[in-house]
């Protein structure tokens, strides 16, 4: 069995962290025809997901996103690239947020 574990620091809040892993859960939802669940909790939400031969947790703090999870034998083989995969879909969600946190100020 191998297990993945990636993190992920960001500066936006619960609310915006939230939404964001709500997007993540619909996306791994349909691309990867995961059974996701969400809890909401007042400091940290997880959401769980499962499908043959994977299963984990995304936890969502005010300032982190930390993604656990255990592939199964079979899916084990492939683990550098579904580890990559999920990478670029997470940073892909932080990156139009970031983008819009660091854009300067408008002039009048």
């Amino acid at each position: 069995m191998a297990d993945l574990h990636i993190v992920r620091e960001h500066a936006l809040g619960l609310a915006a962290a939230r939404k964001i892993a709500f997007t993540w859960a619909e996306q791994v939802e349909e691309e990867f025809g995961m059974d996701c669940t969400y809890a909401e909790g007042k400091t940290e939400d997880e959401v769980g997901f499962k499908r043959s031969g994977v299963n984990g947790t995304l936890q969502v703090t005010a300032d982190r996103f930390e993604l656990n999870a255990k592939l199964g034998f079979l899916l084990g083989a492939f683990k550098d690239k579904i580890e990559a995969e999920i990478v670029k879909n997470l940073d892909q969600l932080l990156a139009p947020t970031a983008a819009k946190a660091k854009a300067p100020a408008k002039k009048k």
